[in-house]
């Protein structure tokens, strides 16, 4: 599938974490990002975690870097969270949220933990292989099932809750030979930028991808 900047998302946000999402896109867009995934936690009392990526899967320290000093005044203004809290902008990682037909495309024969926000045959959480795709469904094929069940289960990309890749060997060896081609940034000495009540902090995810 081709990278489109603004290929629609599937996953659960909350009310506030889709509000800064629409906030935080269009700027990550301009910059040649595409957004993955906005989540906010109570980690370090307040943290909004942004995740973004280039048009090769990729996000290294300086691209965090870049994308958090032109988030950072943008959400100062919008100012969408009522308290003091760290920004923290990263890439997907090696297990990497699954948000998007192509993420499912670009994984196919690799194993992903599926949550959906409603019941499907009977079930809502599938962790398996990822078979085909298509811009409206992924079929993941359940190991172990019984003999004459049908291990695939063809999940409509509009029940997405959440997924994610599974951490195997297989992905270790591509994240392994993708570093190898294109090292991280060596320094790994992040400045914590003091912008009002905001602390804003841009790291490199798993500092692999």
């Amino acid at each position: 599938m081709t990278f489109d900047l603004k290929e629609k998302r599937f996953l659960k946000e909350t009310t506030l974490e889709a509000r800064i999402a629409r906030i935080v896109e269009p700027v990550a867009n301009d910059l040649g990002y595409s957004l993955v995934r906005v989540k906010i936690t109570q980690e370090n009392g307040c943290t909004l975690q942004i995740m973004a990526e280039d048009a090769d899967g990729r996000f290294n320290i300086t691209d965090c870097e870049r994308l958090s000093k032109e988030v950072s005044p943008v959400l100062d203004v919008e100012d969408p969270i009522d308290r003091e809290y760290h920004l923290e902008v990263s890439s997907p990682g090696i297990d990497r949220p699954l948000v998007r037909a192509r993420d499912f495309a670009t994984y196919v024969g690799h194993e992903a933990k599926i949550e959906l926000s409603d019941m499907l045959d009977g079930r809502k959480r599938f962790r398996g292989v990822i078979g085909a795709v298509d811009a409206d469904s992924v079929t993941i094929r359940l190991p172990d099932v019984p003999k004459d069940t049908d291990p695939d289960h063809k999940l409509p990309l509009r029940l997405l809750a959440e997924a994610k890749l599974v951490m195997t060997d297989a992905l270790m060896n591509i994240a392994r030979a993708d570093q190898e081609e294109f090292p991280i940034d060596e320094d790994e000495e992040i400045e914590t930028v003091e912008l009002g009540d905001v602390d804003s902090e841009a790291a490199d995810g798993d500092n692999a991808n």
